[in-house]
């Protein structure tokens, strides 16, 4: 068909005209395409980057005392639970 031919060959100009204002763009401004202006990462951001992620963020002996904590509260919260059903 002629009319895939056609749609074939407006393909091919769109990307060499693609092609073409990239170069002219990348060569006014000096810019790389796709990067968003701003200050460049320093060695200080790398340093940041690299830090290793804490595991768990709470000790045995804490996530201990908070267990029993909470089986107390939840006891007390039974124990008042049931006080109502009582009534």
């Amino acid at each position: 068909m002629e009319i895939d031919k056609i749609v074939a060959d407006l393909k091919k100009e769109r990307d060499r005209l693609v092609k073409a204002i990239s170069a002219l763009m990348g060569s006014v401004t000096g810019a790389k395409r796709g990067r968003k202006p701003g200050r460049k990462p320093g060695p200080k951001a790398k340093a940041v980057a690299t830090k290793t992620k804490r595991s768990g963020g709470i000790s045995k002996e804490g996530r201990k005392r908070l267990s029993e904590m909470m089986k107390k509260r939840w006891a007390e919260r039974k124990k008042k639970g049931m006080t109502k059903l009582a009534k």
